[in-house]
């Protein structure tokens, strides 16, 4: 017999420790070279774990939500072993789940078949109104009866089956079946889950910039009509040239970055008692993923084109969905965007990113009547919001950088001259 050892990968300097994920091997079944086994969640990223050699899973030490640390042992692989047959049958359970038992005693003491089982309350109006399962058409998840179902039926007049002769018996408590996949919040049940480290970092950071930074946020609103005719008229070159869509969030951070160079503060952050001023322009963009809010950084975005930008950005939001962002991919950053206008809203007053010191929040662009020249016109609007650190941004930076970005974004010509 000849080891392997499977070990946890080195994480980042800023990440103690890690939680295992699901086995997507068992005990005993054969893995080929490089084969992800399991993945590992920190509070940044999800990193994979590949088999370092074929054989045989002889071991597994550390299980599904086992906490580790950076080299830690986590399985064995026999290289010269061969794969048990029997390993996926002992796998499966010996009895049917005990939850499956539930609904179908809840269907034999309400008269129903596991189709229609009643949910608590609407067994308790059941009841009291001399009716069955079986004589009202369930709504509910898999064909329950719910309480709504049960009004309905006595409202239309729905009257009880002729009664059967049977046994007597002493009634019988409804049957709740445990929750299982999306909750059914229609009779009030509850589900608790832990936190994922991801989502528990998110929770500590944000409560760390609002304990931290003195955040206050200043708004404006923008007429997109020029931004949009621009994408109208060059979108179709503008993606045979880089086979990339020309989307808003590059005229976004375009905008910032024209804002920040004017205002270098913005661009700042808080060392201590020390300002420090950074000389590069590393624009943060919110992305949306399973695991929730991540941070990918456009690293140099002052010197990235139109094109490079979109490109990078839909590169981050496939990483994103995949759970494949590295950690280096979102470490660091100067200034962030939130785009909350991706669904749909319309205001909102986003939380500075620490270290940061502002952060950028952009809305759903809607047509809404405005005044130009003396005249009510309808113009695309959208609502800036930038919340920025009045420890070290005074309110006239931060309003003038984000009429800054307005003015880019009204008149994108200024880009170009960079005026």
């Amino acid at each position: 017999m000849s080891i392997v050892e499977v070990k946890v990968p080195q994480l980042s300097e800023s990440v103690a420790e890690a939680t295992m994920l699901t086995w997507k091997k068992k005990a005993g079944e054969a893995v080929a070279v490089d084969e992800i086994l399991i993945e590992i969640e920190t509070d940044k990223v999800v990193l994979e774990v590949p088999a370092p050699s074929a054989g045989v899973l002889a071991e597994i030490v550390q299980p599904d939500g086992a906490t580790v640390v950076a080299d830690q042992l986590i399985a064995k692989i026999d290289t010269e072993g061969k794969a048990s047959a029997a390993a996926p049958a002992a796998a499966a359970p010996s009895a049917a789940p005990a939850p499956a038992a539930a609904p179908a005693a809840a269907a034999a003491a309400t008269g129903g078949s596991k189709s229609d089982v009643a949910m608590p309350a609407a067994a308790k109006l059941l009841a009291d109104n001399n009716l069955k399962t079986s004589d009202v058409a369930g709504s509910g998840k898999d064909g329950r009866v719910t309480k709504g179902d049960v009004l309905g039926a006595v409202a239309s007049g729905a009257k009880p089956a002729p009664a059967v002769a049977a046994p007597a018996a002493k009634p019988a408590l409804p049957q709740v079946a445990a929750p299982a996949g999306a909750p059914d919040l229609g009779e009030r049940p509850e589900q608790r889950v832990p936190m994922s480290r991801l989502r528990a970092r998110i929770a500590e950071r944000l409560i760390q910039s609002q304990s931290t930074n003195a955040i206050l946020t200043t708004f404006n609103e923008v007429n997109m009509a020029p931004v949009m005719e621009l994408r109208k008229r060059f979108q179709d070159s503008f993606t045979k040239e880089h086979g990339v869509k020309l989307g808003f969030m590059s005229f976004f951070v375009k905008a910032a970055v024209h804002a920040l160079k004017k205002y270098p503060v913005i661009n700042a952050s808080v060392d201590g008692n020390d300002i420090l001023y950074h000389g590069y322009f590393d624009i943060g963009i919110a992305v949306g993923s399973p695991r929730g809010l991540v941070v990918p950084i456009l690293r140099n975005a002052d010197q990235m084109s139109f094109a490079d930008i979109e490109k990078k950005i839909a590169e981050y939001g496939k990483k994103a969905q995949d759970g494949k962002l590295g950690i280096e991919e979102m470490t660091g950053g100067t200034f962030s965007i939130s785009n909350g206008g991706t669904f749909g809203s319309m205001l909102s007053t986003p939380i500075i990113n620490p270290p940061q010191s502002a952060i950028l929040g952009v809305h759903a662009t809607k047509d809404r009547a405005v005044v130009e020249n003396g005249q009510i016109v309808i113009r695309p609007m959208n609502y800036l919001a930038m919340s920025y650190d009045h420890r070290i941004i005074d309110g006239r930076e931060a309003v003038l950088g984000l009429v800054a970005m307005k003015e880019a974004l009204e008149d994108p010509s200024r880009l170009l001259f960079d005026i």
